[in-house]
């Protein structure tokens, strides 16, 4: 088996669009594209039920956020490669000023545009700019028994960004 953690350069290859600031030893940081904030609740049985959500009003590109929790999408678009999983870390900025970035694993074979959940803990809230690097990807050579095929392969990508993923 490969070396566990993936070097920053080579995760980069992966994820698009990217600056090359945004490259890390053992990782990519990931960027705020839109927040969201959740308007009903969700339901998770035998089914499940994603609340609706709306983006939350920026003023000059800038989210000023209250405590409570909000998604997260990201900016970048981001293709696990075979025998391989994603996780995301917050920056450890966002952790200072009271807010937390949660992830759920990215299985090998899943493409898209993703989203985190923040929690805003601090009393006085944050102001989150658009573009800003709220989370740190990395890659963990892993032995998968399957590539991705749930529903959310693919999400947020528009006509013609899976090109962009081709470009290694």
């Amino acid at each position: 088996m490969k070396k566990a953690v993936w070097s920053g350069e080579k995760v980069a290859k992966f994820i698009k669009p990217l600056r090359a600031e945004q490259i890390n030893p053992n990782g990519v940081d990931l960027r705020a594209s839109t927040v969201l904030r959740n308007v009903e609740r969700g339901i998770l049985t035998h089914k499940r039920k994603i609340p609706k959500r709306v983006e939350v009003p920026s003023k000059k590109g800038v989210y000023h956020l209250r405590k409570g929790s909000y998604v997260v999408v990201y900016k970048e678009i981001v293709q696990i490669p075979d025998d391989t999983i994603g996780l995301v870390f917050p920056r450890s900025s966002l952790m200072r000023m009271g807010a937390r970035l949660h992830s759920a694993v990215w299985d090998s074979g899943y493409r898209g545009r993703g989203e985190g959940l923040l929690v805003v803990h601090n009393d006085k809230g944050i102001h989150l700019k658009k573009g800003a690097k709220v989370g740190q990807m990395i890659f963990l050579s892993a032995n998968a028994s399957g590539q991705y095929q749930g529903i959310y392969q693919g999400e947020r990508m528009g006509k013609g960004e899976e090109a962009l993923l081709e470009e290694r």
